[in-house]
């Protein structure tokens, strides 16, 4: 039986374009009735069976069918592994760390390598710069980062090869750094011997700084040509330090030509950084440019359940809905509210659906709980571009005034969830089509329009302030 699901997984991958062989990596087949024609399938979280239901059943019952096995029906469940499993604070005994992988000490907050459960090699975190509780096994795979994901697994298998160099944009607290840094710790693992290296951009600044004061400039140089893997985090600090960038510049085409990996992460296209030099630019972006955007209420959902269960703790399925409904910002935000409410009610000695029920949460969750209208978003937003309503809703095509009148269909949508047919008449227009396509402009351009994106964040929290 489990044999056949291989031969069905192998077909289905044939079909699919690598990006997306990440949706069957952990999955398995729990049960196939074959008399009912019937069979259920293991995955690892919520998001992923919701994934496979909508966009791959088809392909898997045909797969099954090319293998001898008629289906009537397929279920996804989640399963959980063994992996994840929460080891709490105390010392590791000898015999622990034969199994572990290691000795020393796991503490409660999550210091052990990740979800295969090895320990924290100290050493190993010292030397490359890697935080290893940050893995691609504990990577949340959504709508938003699937893209990204599906190439960190390339680079894994084959560092310096294909989508070299890596680079990934998108605004704060939306998980480019666990991403990278889990591509870092997966190529030490599968690769012991590559030198790995993972700096911010005012580390790689400072340490470049610090070697001219100290009149050791070529040693600062050596030291990065000798790597095999590079990941500069915050890649748009480089801004005004025009030294530093003609120094990382050298050393990335010393790297590239040499085939060693590349990763970069940033908040912007290098072409949105106006003092970046030309040259530089288009390198960055030779391999492509690739974004993680804020993810969508199931993504949101899928992110605080693997939070949960990495920590290793109950939260009942509707205050994970609360949360993720009523935080919008970033994931980073998203966390937080999840580790206020977890401690909230612990010391309460209530559950979080309790706590939440009872209306103990406080901050930004019931900042976004608050009663919003739609007429108040359409004011927040004419006042932030100094604008009346009337202005804002006429018939005018002026930039700056167009452009007020996408953000606030696109804030009507996101935030209100309102439809376009009844956001229409909110902004003055007749047709749900050009709001359609308002809102979807306002979801491009904040990809690569940095100070738009912060525009939609200000007028946010203008509304729920």
């Amino acid at each position: 039986m489990f044999d056949v699901f291989q031969n069905v997984l192998a077909e289905v991958q044939s079909k699919v374009s690598d990006a997306n062989h990440i949706w069957f990596k952990d999955i398995r087949l729990i049960s196939l009735d074959k008399k009912e024609g019937v069979a259920t399938i293991g995955t690892p979280n919520v998001f992923i069976s919701k994934q496979l239901d909508s966009k791959y059943r088809t392909m898997l019952m045909e797969a099954f069918k090319n293998n001898g096995i008629e289906l009537k029906q397929i279920d996804f469940t989640v399963k959980s592994s063994n992996r994840g499993t929460r080891v709490r604070a105390r010392e590791v005994t000898s015999e622990d760390g034969i199994k572990l992988g290691g000795g020393g000490r796991v503490n409660s907050v999550g210091d052990y390598v990740n979800g295969l459960g090895r320990v924290r090699d100290s050493a190993r975190t010292a030397s490359t710069g890697l935080n290893s509780k940050y893995t691609l096994d504990n990577f949340v795979v959504g709508s938003s980062n699937e893209l990204a994901a599906g190439v960190a697994k390339l680079i894994v298998a084959e560092p310096g090869k294909k989508n070299n160099p890596f680079f990934l944009y998108g605004g704060p607290g939306l998980g480019k750094t666990h991403l990278v840094q889990g591509i870092g710790n997966a190529i030490v693992e599968k690769y012991p011997d590559y030198k790995v290296l993972y700096a911010t951009m005012n580390h790689f600044y400072s340490e470049f700084i610090n070697s001219i004061k100290a009149n050791k400039p070529d040693a600062f140089v050596r030291k990065y040509q000798k790597l095999d893997v590079l990941i500069i985090d915050d890649f748009q600090m480089i801004i005004g330090k025009d030294r530093s960038q003609e120094e990382f510049f050298n050393i990335f085409n010393d790297l590239h030509q040499a085939n060693k990996q590349i990763i970069i992460t940033c908040d912007r296209l290098p072409k949105e950084i106006k003092t970046l030099d030309v040259r530089l630019s288009s390198r960055l972006e030779s391999a492509g440019a690739y974004d993680i955007s804020f993810p969508g209420f199931e993504d949101r959902c899928a992110i605080l359940k693997a939070k949960a269960e990495y920590l290793g703790q109950e939260i009942e399925d509707a205050a994970i809905e609360f949360i993720a409904e009523n935080v919008k910002t970033n994931v980073r935000e998203l966390e937080g509210e999840f580790q206020k409410i977890m401690l909230t009610a612990e010391i309460k000695g209530m559950t979080p659906l309790e706590l939440i029920n009872e209306g103990y949460v406080s901050g930004s969750v019931v900042r976004r709980t608050r009663a919003v209208t739609s007429r108040q978003v359409v004011e927040k937003v004419a006042k932030y571009y100094n604008l009346t309503v009337v202005e804002m809703t006429g018939k005018s095509r002026v930039a700056h005034i167009k452009t007020a009148r996408q953000v606030a269909m696109y804030l009507l949508s996101k935030e209100l969830g309102m439809s376009t047919t009844k956001i229409a008449p909110e902004v003055g227009v007749k047709d749900h089509t050009t709001v359609m396509n308002g809102i979807r402009k306002i979801e491009t351009d904040q990809k690569t329009n940095l100070q738009l994106r912060d525009q939609v964040e200000q007028i946010k929290e203008a509304i729920y302030a």
